[in-house]
C-alpha cells in the first residue's frame, strides 16, 4: 500500500497535508454556517459555492495523494466544481450590483470594454459595446456555457479512459486526447475572458465591497489549479521531473501538484475567510461609489 512505501518524513508530510485538508473544510463549513444565517437569501448560494472552491479542490487533491488511482476522478471531479463557480463568480458581481435590472440602470449610458485578458488585452482597436440585456446575456451565456460542456467533456473523457483510448501524456493529433484539452481550453479563455469583461466595469461600483480581493482569491484559484498543474503535468511528461523508484516521473509530477494545490488552497480558504466575512452595506443610494469617468450614472 502507499502508506507502507513511505518513511518517516513522508508519513509526516501526508500527515500535515491530511490535517491541513480538514482544517480547510472546518473551516469552510463555520463559513458556511455564518453566510446562511448572515447573508440575504438572494446572495447566500452564490457566496457558498465560491467560497467552497478552495476546499474542494484540496479535498479531492488529497484524495488523489492518498490514493493515485483514483487521480483522473478526482481531478475531474476539481474542474467539473471549478467550471461552475466560474459562473457563479459572474452573477455574485450581477448581484452586488443589486441585479441585472438595477445594473442596467446604473449603467444604463455605460460600456462593456471587451480589449481585457486573457483572450484580447492586446486588442486596444476593438469597440466599446453598450451595456444591455443583450449583452449581458451573452456575459452570462459565456461563463455559463463552460459550465454545462467542460463536464459535458470530461464525461466522455473519462469513458474514452477506461477504454484505453484517452491517455493525457500521449498528446497525439490521432488521439482524442489533444482535441479534447484544445477544446476545453478554448471554453476556459472565453469563460475567463467574460468575468474579466465584468470586473473591469464594476471594481470601482463594487469597492467598498472588497470586489478586487475577491476577484484576486479567485484569480489565484485559476492560475494555481489550472496553470500551475498543467505546467507540472508537462514538465513530469517530458520527463523534466525525474522518477524516484517506485514513483514514474508522471507520479511524482501529479503528486508534487497535489501537495502543492493542498497548502495554496488551504490559505486560499483561509483567506477568503475573512475577506467574505465582513458586512457590507447594499449600495443604496448609488452616489456612494464613483463611477468611471465617461460613464453617465442613474439614479435607480
Amino acid at each position: 500500500s502507499l502508506s507502507a512505501g513511505l518513511d518517516l518524513p513522508g508519513r509526516f508530510l501526508f500527515a500535515t497535508l491530511t490535517l491541513m485538508t480538514l482544517i480547510a473544510i472546518l473551516v469552510f463549513i463555520e463559513e458556511a454556517v455564518y453566510i446562511y444565517r448572515k447573508i440575504p437569501s438572494s446572495k447566500r448560494s452564490i457566496i457558498i459555492w465560491i467560497n467552497a472552491a478552495a476546499p474542494v479542490i484540496s479535498t479531492t487533491s488529497c484524495i488523489g495523494m492518498w490514493v493515485p488511482r483514483s487521480t483522473m476522478f478526482t481531478d475531474f471531479t476539481a474542474g467539473i466544481f471549478f467550471a461552475i463557480v466560474i459562473h457563479k463568480f459572474l452573477m455574485m458581481m450581477i448581484k452586488e450590483c443589486g441585479g441585472q435590472k438595477m445594473l442596467l440602470r446604473r449603467f444604463e449610458n455605460g460600456r462593456f470594454t471587451i480589449s481585457t485578458g486573457p483572450c484580447c488585452c492586446c486588442c486596444l482597436c476593438l469597440p466599446r459595446v453598450p451595456i444591455t440585456r443583450q449583452t449581458l446575456f451573452w456575459l452570462k451565456l459565456g461563463t455559463f456555457q463552460f459550465a454545462v460542456f467542460r463536464p459535458v467533456l470530461i464525461f466522455l473523457s473519462i469513458v474514452l479512459w477506461t477504454n484505453g483510448n484517452y491517455v493525457l501524456n500521449k498528446l497525439s493529433p490521432k488521439g482524442p486526447a489533444l482535441w479534447i484539452s484544445c477544446f476545453i481550453g478554448a471554453l476556459t479563455l472565453c469563460a475567463l475572458w467574460a468575468v474579466g469583461i465584468m470586473f473591469r466595469k464594476v471594481r470601482i461600483l463594487l469597492k467598498c465591497k472588497n470586489i478586487i480581493p475577491k476577484f484576486a482569491l479567485y484569480q489565484f484559484i485559476v492560475i494555481l489549479n489550472q496553470l500551475q498543474t498543467t505546467i507540472i503535468n508537462i514538465l513530469a511528461a517530458q520527463k523534466i521531473i525525474p522518477c524516484a523508484p517506485p514513483l514514474s516521473s508522471t507520479a511524482r509530477g501529479s503528486y508534487i501538484a497535489q501537495q502543492l494545490l493542498i497548502m495554496e488552497m488551504f490559505l486560499i480558504t483561509v483567506i477568503s475567510r475573512v475577506v467574505y466575512r465582513r458586512k457590507y452595506h447594499d449600495l443604496e443610494p448609488p452616489e456612494c461609489v464613483a463611477e468611471e469617468p465617461g460613464d453617465k450614472k442613474q439614479t435607480p
